[in-house]
C-alpha cells in the first residue's frame, strides 16, 4: 500500500506546528482569516537575515518590490522571486526570510514581487504585476532567473511562457519550487495525495476558483500549453506527499520532451511548503541546499 504521509519525525513535527498555526479546514474561514493565520504561520518559522544583506522597498512601474543585495555578490544575473499562498494569502513579509537566504546562497541580486492577491484582484492581475516588473528589470539590461513556490512556481512558469511569447529576451532560467501547473485535480498525485498534510486536493481546487482563470488559459495553467519549446532552462522540485506533485513531474518531462534543459528533484520525505521547514527538517535542509546550489549555477550561467 502506498504511504499517505513521511515517516521523518521533523518534518511531522513541522506539520503539527503548521496545523496549529492554519488549521487543515482554513479554506472554510473568511479571507481575512486565512490571511491572519498564514502570516503568524510565516512568523513562527521566520529567521534571521544572513549578515552584511540589505533589502530595499521599492515600487517598479506601480508594483511592490523587495530588492535584496547580498553583502558578496557574484552572479551577474538578478533573480525575480514570487511567494507562493495559493494566489490568496502571502506577502513580502511571508517570504522575506526565504528570499534572503535564497540571495545569500546565490550571491545575487533578487527581487520580490508584492503581487495583486485574489480574490480582489482576480487573474490575469498577479501575472500582469509580475510580467510590470520583469519588464521594466529587462529594460535596466538585467538577465533574469524566475523563481517561485507553489502558487508563485505557477506564476514563474507563466511568465517564462509570456515572455517568449512577447519575444522578450534575457530570461536566462526559471526554478520552480513545488508548482501548481494546471493537473486535471483527479488523476495521479491528486487522487493518490488528496489528503496530503498541509494541502489536499480540495484545497486546489478552491483556490482555483478563487484565481478565476479559465480552463485553457497556458499562462495561468502552463501544462496546457500546447508549445514548450524555446524557454529557458528549468530546475523543478517537489514533494512526494504532495497533491502537486505530479504537475512538477509532468511539466519536467514536457519540458526535456521540448528539448528544454531541466533538472528535476522529488523531495522523498517532504510535504507542500517544505521550504518553511529548512532550520528544523534534515529532509528539508538537503532540499533547500539542492534548490540553493541549482540557482546559484543558474544564476552564473545565465550571467
Amino acid at each position: 500500500m502506498t504511504a499517505r504521509k513521511p515517516t521523518e519525525p521533523e518534518i511531522l513535527q513541522f506539520q503539527a506546528m503548521c496545523d496549529g498555526y492554519y488549521p487543515p479546514n482554513a479554506v472554510a474561514a473568511s479571507i481575512a482569516q486565512q490571511r491572519t493565520w498564514y502570516d503568524g504561520l510565516c512568523r513562527e518559522f521566520d529567521a534571521p537575515r544572513p549578515a552584511g544583506l540589505t533589502s530595499l522597498d521599492r515600487s517598479i512601474g506601480g508594483v511592490g518590490v523587495r530588492h535584496y543585495r547580498p553583502a558578496r555578490t557574484e552572479a551577474m544575473a538578478t533573480i525575480l522571486y514570487l511567494h507562493g499562498g495559493g494566489f490568496v494569502v502571502g506577502s513580502l513579509e511571508s517570504h522575506d526570510a526565504i528570499c534572503a537566504e535564497l540571495a545569500e546562497a546565490a550571491a545575487a541580486e533578487l527581487f520580490a514581487v508584492d503581487y495583486r492577491l485574489a480574490p480582489e484582484h482576480l487573474h490575469p492581475a498577479a501575472s500582469d504585476d509580475g510580467m510590470t516588473v520583469l519588464r521594466a528589470l529587462l529594460a535596466e539590461g538585467r538577465t533574469l532567473v524566475l523563481c517561485g513556490d507553489s502558487a508563485g512556481g505557477n506564476l514563474a512558469a507563466g511568465l517564462a511562457l509570456r515572455a517568449r511569447d512577447e519575444g522578450l529576451s534575457g530570461i536566462g532560467g526559471q526554478a520552480l519550487i513545488y508548482p501548481g501547473l494546471g493537473g486535471d485535480l483527479v488523476s495521479g498525485s491528486y487522487a493518490e495525495m488528496a489528503e496530503a498534510p498541509g494541502l489536499t486536493t480540495a484545497d486546489v481546487a478552491y483556490y482555483r476558483r478563487l484565481y478565476a482563470a479559465a480552463e485553457d488559459d497556458a499562462v495561468a495553467h502552463p501544462l496546457r500549453a500546447e508549445n514548450l519549446h524555446g524557454l529557458p532552462p528549468a530546475y523543478i522540485t517537489v514533494a512526494r506527499f504532495d497533491p502537486l506533485r505530479d504537475d512538477g513531474r509532468r511539466y519536467a518531462a514536457r519540458l526535456a520532451e521540448a528539448g528544454i534543459d531541466v533538472a528535476f528533484r522529488e523531495e522523498p520525505e517532504m510535504v507542500h511548503a517544505w521550504l518553511r521547514a529548512r532550520h528544523m527538517s534534515p529532509g528539508a535542509r538537503a532540499g533547500f541546499d539542492a534548490l540553493a546550489a541549482a540557482l546559484a549555477a543558474m544564476v552564473r550561467r545565465a550571467g
